[in-house]
């Protein structure tokens, strides 16, 4: 910004082993959405390294960066970004299609993701056609049909009212039961304590990082 130098990030230190449930939080500004960008292979570190199953993804180009991404990164944002012209089940395919698989496999491996998120009726529906609940659901099936290593979710309650924002709660609850490493962004207590852990940012420094559990 002009003569003025900002560390978004500041001599951040993490480890997040398989099946981990870590939440993030701080106050806007404290860093949580470029250590999102970072960990989602979106951003590089300008210092530092990031190391996911083993590769330095830090140090690797942009076409790198995109094939790391569609293999072992999942996304969720409170916004869905869904296509609205495509149903469900074509919705859930679209990382299938970067990744080159053929037409059959894509529809298999997406349909038994929608099934897993509670969405086998509504696979020929398109988002408008469906409630903000069966949206993010859709949005979590994209996420996950891909298999990736870690699956990211930005406030994924955002939008929703309490009650549906419970039922998807309780829907990542079960994804990390079956084995799935979970990093959910949030600036709400009772969302974070569904994880078992909690990293606190402030400023681009992590000012705690313990065990949700401990904290009740």
């Amino acid at each position: 910004m002009g003569d003025e130098h900002i560390d978004a990030l500041r001599e951040v230190d993490l480890d997040v082993r398989t099946n981990e449930y870590v939440a993030i939080m701080g106050q806007s500004g404290s860093g949580k959405s470029t250590l999102m960008n970072i960990l989602g292979c979106l951003d590089r570190p300008t210092a530092g390294e990031y190391w996911l199953n083993s590769e330095r993804v830090s140090r690797m180009n942009d076409r790198q960066l995109a094939g790391i991404r569609n293999r072992e990164i999942g996304f969720v944002f409170q916004t869905f970004n869904l296509l609205p012209r495509m149903s469900a089940l074509s919705n859930v395919e679209v990382p299938l299609i970067y990744s080159g698989l053929p037409k059959k496999e894509r529809v298999e491996r997406a349909t038994a993701a929608l099934e897993t998120v509670g969405l086998a009726d509504r696979m020929r529906h398109r988002p408008s056609e469906m409630s903000g609940g069966q949206r993010q659901r859709v949005a979590i099936a994209r996420a996950l049909v891909t298999r990736p290593s870690i699956v990211l979710a930005d406030e994924p309650t955002g939008n929703l009212d309490s009650t549906t924002g419970e039922e998807i709660m309780n829907l990542f609850d079960q994804l990390h039961d079956a084995g799935n490493t979970l990093i959910v962004v949030t600036h709400e207590q009772h969302i974070a304590a569904r994880a078992g852990r909690v990293v606190r940012l402030s400023d681009g420094d992590v000012v705690s990082d313990v065990n949700a559990r401990n904290e009740e």
